[in-house]
């Protein structure tokens, strides 16, 4: 299905057409659900959220003052949402315990990836990606998988650009340290 901006059916909307709500929710329920499965890492709880973020989203429509993009706006209050749950749930996250070093060569581990077929190289990624944290999860694939401008992604997570640079840079450097270290195992146990 084409959709028309979101603004054509937010006018709707507001407009007394609640069926044009319903395109609004179509058109952006699979990015929901995708923001608040990354951070709560359950699939009933992410459809949950997103649910609640609609409905949200649905309630405070007329006070939506367009300074932003309207799924700007909406992956925002799914983020608070999803981040407001973990921190009530306490859900512990295994964090990545890293000393990172400062002098590794990326052109090294490149090199080692390259060195590994296309299967392989989605194992080793999926499986460093889900030991990150909720927010650097986020940050990832809200920047390399759904191509956000850092510009999106500091309204959408609250975050200034200069922190979600840092923070995309430090997810970086934690990620290649990791296939470095997966990757000289792998040679180990080759070798062994």
């Amino acid at each position: 299905m084409k959709y028309q901006s979101d603004s054509f059916y937010i006018n709707k909307v507001l407009n007394n057409d609640v069926s044009a709500y319903t395109i609004l929710v179509d058109k952006h329920k699979n990015m929901a659900f995708t923001v608040a499965y990354r951070i709560i890492r359950n699939r009933e709880d992410a459809e949950e959220i997103a649910q609640d973020a609609f409905v949200k989203v649905y309630q405070s429509l007329k006070s939506f003052k367009k300074e932003s993009k309207f799924s700007t706006w909406l992956y925002r209050i799914i983020y608070n949402t999803a981040i407001s749950k973990t921190r009530k749930k306490q859900l512990e996250t295994t964090n990545l315990d890293y000393n990172v070093v400062e002098n590794f060569s990326t052109d090294e581990i490149k090199e080692d990836v390259n060195r590994l077929d296309n299967d392989e190289q989605k194992k080793i990624v999926t499986k460093i990606l889900q030991h990150l944290n909720p927010e650097d999860s986020t940050l990832i694939n809200m920047f390399y998988f759904k191509k956000y401008s850092t510009e999106e992604i500091s309204d959408i997570m609250g975050l200034s650009q200069a922190n979600v640079k840092v923070k995309l840079h430090r997810i970086r450097k934690k990620l290649y340290k990791e296939i470095q270290l997966i990757i000289s195992k792998q040679h180990k146990e080759i070798y062994l």
